[in-house]
């Protein structure tokens, strides 16, 4: 059978348009409160509650001050929240991030054994852990040793490497490390090729098969972040993210991106920041699962 599409004046689109109860019924995209995750900034101690300088009424939580934060959200219908840490000490290898005693950890396992409905995701990148704040293993290709690089930034790009697959690990093992915590869900945004995959086979070989990943699959470098990376404490200390965030004039490769991670596992996908990139959410929110960040 041949499907024949009328044209005005048989289609009227305007006939769903003409009163609330109609619009709402056909309303393809609702934005209510059960799509709200909350982000908690932890940090160490007790009785903390910082509030952040460039995001007022926003604050690090410690772990008691995080409980009481996440369970006030979850009685005004909030469903989940998103937990990102401010370790004691930080590193090259990023240890606080995959520690099992690591900040993060330490909040999910007291907020899930107080508030086990909470869904519960964990952020999963380095640059919080880091030393030198970024988002994975750095070499120096430069004169300079790493040490000495954030204390005298370099020059130029080209004095240092973001180490990609050596990244991995340490991003599978923080996963893992997460999800035996009690998270519900995990959410790399690093934008290290290939740490979905990674991250969903160090998941099932941990016996972790149900553990959803949310992926940052097309995280624009952008300077939005500006006050995350104040309330986060991950502020680069040489260079910048633009060797692993994507440039923000590439709607294509923003696509490539977004496949890959779909064919390496991802669950959900996220596009970041959201509301400069409403073009790159489009496809893929017709397609399929999409976060806005």
């Amino acid at each position: 059978m041949r499907l024949t599409y009328m044209s005005f004046p048989t289609t009227r689109l305007r006939r769903l348009r003409q009163n609330e109860q109609l619009r709402s019924l056909v309303r393809e995209t609702r934005l209510s409160l059960e799509a709200f995750v909350y982000p908690l900034f932890v940090c160490p101690g007790e009785g903390v509650r910082k509030e952040v300088r460039s995001m007022p009424g926003v604050f690090n939580f410690s772990i008691d001050e995080a409980m009481k934060e996440a369970r006030e959200a979850h009685s005004l219908g909030v469903p989940a929240a998103i937990l990102f840490g401010l370790p004691e000490t930080k590193d090259e290898m990023a240890t606080g991030a995959w520690s099992d005693d690591g900040i993060v950890q330490q909040a999910a396992r007291a907020i899930k054994r107080e508030i086990p409905e909470l869904v519960v995701v964990g952020d999963v990148c380095l640059c919080e852990y880091t030393s030198h704040g970024h988002c994975g293993i750095v070499r120096s290709t430069g004169p300079q040793s790493l040490g000495a690089a954030v204390a005298h930034p370099p020059s130029s790009t080209g004095e240092y490497e973001i180490v990609n697959d050596a990244t991995l690990e340490l991003l599978a093992r923080t996963a893992v490390s997460l999800a035996r915590a009690g998270v519900d869900m995990v959410a790399p945004s690093d934008m290290m090729d290939g740490r979905v995959a990674a991250i969903r086979k160090a998941l099932d070989e941990a016996g972790l098969t149900n553990i959803p990943i949310l992926s940052y699959a097309a995280k624009f470098a952008s300077g939005f972040y500006g006050p995350f990376r104040e309330a986060a404490d991950s502020v680069p200390q040489f260079g910048d993210r633009r060797s692993y965030q994507m440039d923000g004039a590439n709607l294509r490769e923003a696509m490539r991106e977004i496949e890959l991670d779909i064919e390496e596992g991802a669950d959900i996908i996220m596009v970041k920041p959201a509301m400069p990139y409403l073009d790159a959410k489009l496809l893929p929110a017709m397609a399929g699962s999409i976060a806005s960040g």
